[in-house]
């Protein structure tokens, strides 16, 4: 292998978790064809997070190499619901919500991806018109022993809990569109493993080239326990206001972003040795470092100016406590006064759920005027200039 082709797999593997099997990934990427670079998502949800741009940041390295990247929306696999890590059938999602969630993955992977040189597939393309012998075909691929071999199914089968028929059929619908596409290589998080398998498995059967199947780790959300979730309430999202997300980098530990500068940015661990060792050394503040690495996260995924604005605002925020940087918020007129502080809260769109207020009211996260607020059921005088704090990195004040 060349020397070039030694520097590329190395960039390529930084923040992976497994290359299976690495001699057929070496052996690809030295072929020097352009090569199909598959990645999945069906749209569940209508919004993505730093999550989901571990994997979509990989992406863009093969993207970014000249292979062709292909970025399928499973519109049909959605129509099941991918049952990994599931304890329970997924509710089934209706046609219309799965096209108002498309459409927003388009603009949010734009920000990772490079659109004019971006495939976008649909799965219905193909699962949709197989006939009623070609999905018995499909299915007399694999055996049920294979299926429930999953830990998720595993574990619920112990449970006795139920598993639905159609729970089965997603990893052979996943794997087909492998087949379907001819995938050389194929992205996913390392709870798709199985899944990403089952693709190599029926390209196989299929008398194709099997792909070589790479698996990014599943990125720590803000509380650095459960992976990143709209759901938890512990994401950073792809469509939060750039000084949001900043703050919410600023607010986890130093050991988990620097955990996010390894997924995210790609920064070599022997660069994360070294900061460490500076630290010790007294040569780096951690503060100093946690402000550049999420500067660096929001330069990548938002925009360069946009990272600089976001710094200044937090440390005229939070380190100069001059609240003259918060966001301003004008009351809508007759607004009632006062006012129940959870629908101030929904006001300032600061919360969706009374429940959420709840937990944050609970957890000591509501500050007026720098007073924690500790009732459910306090109402507010609000008057102009008054300062609102939720959480540890949004602070409003109002007009």
């Amino acid at each position: 292998m060349s020397e070039i082709n030694n520097e590329i797999l190395a960039k390529l593997m930084v923040g992976t978790s497994q290359i299976i099997p690495l001699e057929d990934f070496k052996q690809k990427l030295a072929s020097n064809k352009i090569l199909k670079i598959k990645l999945g998502m069906d749209p569940s949800a209508p919004d993505l997070h730093l999550g989901h741009a571990v994997v979509l940041a990989k992406m863009r390295q093969f993207q970014d190499l000249g292979h062709q990247v292909i970025f399928l929306i499973g519109d049909f696999t959605a129509r099941i619901g991918d049952p990994t890590g599931k304890s329970k059938t997924r509710p089934v999602l209706t046609v219309e919500e799965i096209t108002k969630n498309t459409q927003t993955y388009f603009e949010q992977v734009s920000k990772i991806l490079d659109p004019a040189k971006t495939t976008i597939r649909f799965n219905s393309e193909w699962l949709a018109i197989l006939t009623p012998a070609d999905f018995i075909k499909l299915c007399a691929q694999a055996t049920l022993a294979q299926i429930i071999e999953r830990d998720d199914f595993a574990t619920r089968l112990k449970n006795h809990q139920t598993i639905s028929m159609h729970e089965l059929l997603y990893p052979l619908m996943q794997g087909y569109d492998s087949v379907a596409l001819e995938s050389d290589i194929e992205l996913g998080g390392t709870d798709q493993t199985f899944n990403l398998l089952m693709g190599r498995y029926l390209q196989q059967k299929y008398h194709q080239e099997p792909q070589v199947i790479l698996t990014v780790p599943l990125l720590e959300g803000l509380d650095g326990k459960d992976k990143m979730s709209k759901s938890l309430n512990n994401a950073i999202g792809l469509t939060d206001l750039p000084a949001d997300a900043y703050g919410k980098l600023m607010s986890i530990t130093d050991l988990l972003i620097q955990r996010y500068a390894l997924l995210l940015l790609n920064t070599p661990e022997s660069q994360i040795i070294a900061w460490n060792q500076q630290i010790q050394a007294n040569k780096l503040h951690p503060m100093d470092l946690k402000k550049q690495i999420a500067h660096d996260i929001v330069a990548k995924f938002w925009s360069p100016e946009l990272a600089t604005q976001a710094q200044a605002q937090f440390e005229k925020l939070f380190q100069a406590q001059d609240y003259s940087a918060a966001l301003e918020i004008s009351l809508p007129a007759g607004t009632a006064n006062p006012i129940w502080l959870v629908d101030l809260l929904k006001i300032l769109g600061a919360i969706t759920t009374s429940s959420e207020a709840r937990r944050l009211i609970q957890d000591g996260a509501i500050k007026i005027n720098d007073q924690v607020v500790t009732d459910f059921k306090t109402e507010i005088d609000w008057q102009p200039a008054m300062v609102i704090k939720v959480g540890k990195h949004r602070i409003y004040r109002l007009k």
